[in-house]
């Protein structure tokens, strides 16, 4: 009889350095529980093998060995297949939220254990986010970090983004039509929330949970960079679900449009321009974590 297996997608810039470690030890203690570790650093690799319906017979999970941009591409590559995190990058919020240590010896007796809990995604013109999506000033941010990235990026690496959104950024409007309504609310920065970890600990939906198949939507009415920054001293300080210019709402479904494009990211990488399509998948995640 067969080992039962894990197939491991290590992110090759995360992986190195002093979190090389914590991934030798995942593997080790894998293998002392006799589970069979495959480490993959190339994703076409990995892809092929997990193509093999013989392959996945005793596979028990897929592992994303890095941060939440690894974790992303394997929900939206491996569809279905149950996952688990070894988070070795900058923020690792959705470890956070399970509350997954960057730890072999946690994650590799969570595997063993066969814990589970089932997540719901969400879905941005047909891919898959675990975090959150949003539209204006943060996207225009992010698209323009990211065209300027050269390997791992880094927190400072926004910082001249963010000037220079802060200069040339014109807050176009855009429609949003909630659960298919009829008439549209207008917003000039839209944050969907799936889970209630944001970067820097900002809390746009504390209330948000991955678990009632809904996305918490934070609409922001006003637009100028002085606007923004009154917006977030709110946010910040726990306050800006009371502003009579901020709608907080639940939504399964929501189209978004505008008279020009406006940008869009989710879970901290670029994801086009509208117009888009955000949805929920309620229950569409298997994740390997402690149970509540």
């Amino acid at each position: 009889m067969k080992r039962p297996w894990v197939a491991i997608q290590r992110n090759p810039i995360s992986g190195t350095g002093a979190r090389r470690g914590v991934l030798l030890e995942l593997i080790r203690e894998l293998k002392r529980r006799d589970i069979r570790p495959r480490l993959f650093a190339s994703r076409e690799r990995m892809q092929a093998k997990l193509a093999d319906p013989a392959a996945r017979e005793q596979l028990l999970c897929v592992v994303a060995a890095g941060g939440d941009g690894t974790i992303g591409d394997v929900v939206n590559r491996y569809p279905g297949l149950p996952l688990a995190t070894l988070p070795l990058g900058t923020e690792n919020l959705l470890a956070k939220y399970l509350g997954i240590q960057p730890s072999g010896t946690q994650v590799a007796a969570l595997i063993a254990s066969g814990s589970r809990r089932r997540l719901d995604l969400g879905q941005l013109n047909g891919r898959r986010f675990t975090l959150m999506a949003s539209c204006g000033f943060d996207a225009a941010v992010l698209q323009r970090a990211h065209a300027s990235r050269r390997g791992n990026i880094r927190k400072w690496h926004y910082a001249a983004p963010i000037w220079h959104s802060i200069r040339k950024y014109d807050h176009p409007p855009v429609r949003v039509f909630v659960n298919d309504e009829p008439q549209p609310r207008l917003a000039r920065l839209l944050i969907a929330v799936n889970v209630p970890k944001y970067a820097y600990g900002i809390p746009f939906a504390p209330q948000a949970t991955a678990e009632d198949g809904q996305l918490d939507l934070c609409l922001f009415e006003r637009g100028s960079t002085f606007q923004m920054l009154r917006y977030l001293g709110h946010v910040v300080a726990g306050r800006h679900q009371k502003l009579t210019d901020v709608t907080c709402l639940k939504a399964s479904r929501v189209r978004i449009e505008a008279d020009v494009v406006v940008p869009w990211q989710m879970d901290g990488d670029p994801a086009g321009f509208t117009p888009v399509t955000l949805e929920v998948l309620p229950a569409a995640l298997e994740m390997v974590a402690p149970n509540r």
